[in-house]
């Protein structure tokens, strides 16, 4: 029997409703444990862009464990061995930047799903399977496969140039589209009036290729996960009128720095 603490969930939320999460940059637990008391649904746990190892994670992870929230590690890229070592530690799903080719999306799964639908390597002297303590090893596989995330990229044209392909590797549970990363791979800066044009979704070439995903990849049961820029409700309401099923709302630098910003312009400033 599994741990309450480490029962995967998020699958079995997402069937009835969209999900919501927030991008951790700062490698702060305490701020992934924030996210938790805060009603949030995932820490999309960034190492990536971070200056952590993915072995570096398990206290980000933990925390998340803590308070409920379901942890989603990005690792630095399709690995099999960087994917595996993150859910061993707890995470309940992994996203993996910048897949370009099939065989990459065939990697997402080799290292996340045990046979028969990948080659993920097996031991149960981990965090995943509880050291073995009170837990099967066939418990923890079926477990495993059944019910942690597998969730590549789209962030690049060469993805959705060949999306019919990508969407028929089987075990794939959503895809997250990066509307950044995709602008600046065709060299197309979006025409915003203000804000971040990169990641403008508003009929711009980034919108029209989330809403081709959408449209191919939600009919297969396979999720779509996308960033509401800035984070309010009408940017999220948005996206999930579109199909969106797991909006990010932001990151803990921007979101608060935006903090900072209000108590700057709103206090400080009227005392200088």
């Amino acid at each position: 029997m599994k741990n309450k603490l480490y029962e995967n969930h998020l699958k079995e939320v997402m069937a009835k409703r969209p999900v919501f999460g927030m991008t951790i940059y700062s490698g702060c637990p305490q701020f992934v444990e924030l996210l938790g008391y805060a009603g949030f649904d995932f820490a999309f746990i960034d190492a990536e862009h971070c200056p952590w190892e993915t072995t570096a994670l398990q206290n980000a992870v933990l925390a998340a464990r803590s308070t409920g929230v379901s942890p989603l590690v990005r690792v630095t890229k399709p690995d099999m061995i960087e994917i595996r070592k993150a859910l061993e530690m707890g995470a309940e799903g992994v996203i993996v930047p910048h897949v370009r080719t099939i065989e990459e999306m065939k990697i997402c799964v080799s290292g996340a799903k045990f046979p028969p639908l990948g080659r993920r390597g097996f031991d149960v002297n981990v965090r995943a399977a509880q050291y073995g303590f009170d837990m099967g090893g066939v418990e923890f596989y079926e477990e495993a496969n059944r019910t942690e995330l597998v969730i590549p990229m789209a962030e690049d044209f060469e993805f959705t140039d060949q999306l019919d392909e990508m969407l028929a590797v089987p075990g794939v549970d959503a895809i997250n589209f990066g509307p950044a990363d995709f602008s600046m791979s065709l060299n197309c800066r979006n025409n915003t009036s203000g804000g971040n044009s990169f990641y403008d979704l508003n009929d711009s070439p980034a919108d029209i290729a989330m809403k081709d995903i959408i449209a191919k990849a939600r009919p297969k049961g396979i999720g779509v996960m996308a960033p509401a820029v800035p984070p309010t409700y009408e940017n999220a309401k948005k996206l999930v009128d579109k199909g969106v099923n797991m909006v990010i709302m932001g990151n803990d630098f921007g979101n608060y720095g935006a903090a900072l910003k209000a108590i700057r312009e709103e206090t400080l400033a009227k005392f200088k």
